[in-house]
């Protein structure tokens, strides 16, 4: 609520289920099963949607609970700020459908390592139709919501960040999917996300403005 007014407004909220791994463990717990992950999710996006559009809120569920919890004046943006919910199985994408503003998807983890860009795209096709499917059962217009990819987690992870024209290639066969949004992360020397900083530079100069054009 606070970066939402710093921000003026033009804050939005990412929001997913978490992973397995050191992300899973990081605070010395055990991992979560997938079921548990699963019905944490839906329990704290239903939480928050209310936290930040009630002015005071007591609820009590499995995992999480609020006793006369205040947040007040509100958010900038009304009802409240927008919530981009990352999600590929049943559970996410009903959560997306009934609160989300926007879809953020990964791409499909399985064909992370072995996969090929061919594979990754059918893949994105399937969620973005079993969304819209989840937006009808929700009773939403499915074209309410932006759909973002977060790349970096594709067979093809690197490709975008290798020239400007690749970037545009590989952002045009996402668009022609319903892609409407893509994030890129900023080049991490030594890492997965390493790539040349000028490159990524003349993408978000270029690269957009032949997008627009």
């Amino acid at each position: 609520m606070s970066l939402d007014d710093v921000s003026g407004g033009r804050v939005v909220l990412g929001i997913g289920s978490g992973g397995t791994g050191f992300d899973a463990t990081v605070l010395g717990q055990e991992a979560w099963t997938p079921r548990e992950r699963a019905g944490r999710f839906g329990e704290f996006v239903a939480l928050l949607d209310k936290l930040l559009t009630q002015g005071a809120v007591t609820e009590r569920g499995t995992y999480y609970a609020a006793e006369e919890a205040r947040n007040i004046p509100g958010c900038v943006q009304q009802p409240r700020l927008p919530f981009a919910v990352a999600a590929t199985g049943p559970r996410g994408l009903a959560l997306a459908a009934r609160y989300g503003q926007a879809w953020v998807t990964t791409g499909d983890p399985a064909l992370f390592e072995t996969g090929t860009p061919e594979q990754s795209r059918a893949a994105i096709r399937g969620q973005i139709e079993r969304l819209g499917e989840a937006c009808a059962a929700a009773g939403r217009d499915p074209g309410e919501l932006e759909r973002i990819m977060l790349t970096g987690f594709t067979p093809d992870r690197n490709t975008p960040l290798d020239s400007v024209d690749a970037f545009v290639d590989f952002a045009g066969r996402h668009a022609e999917l319903g892609i409407t949004e893509i994030v890129l992360h900023h080049p991490i020397p030594d890492s997965d996300f390493a790539a040349d900083p000028a490159v990524f530079e003349r993408i978000a100069t270029e690269g957009l403005a032949q997008l627009a054009g």
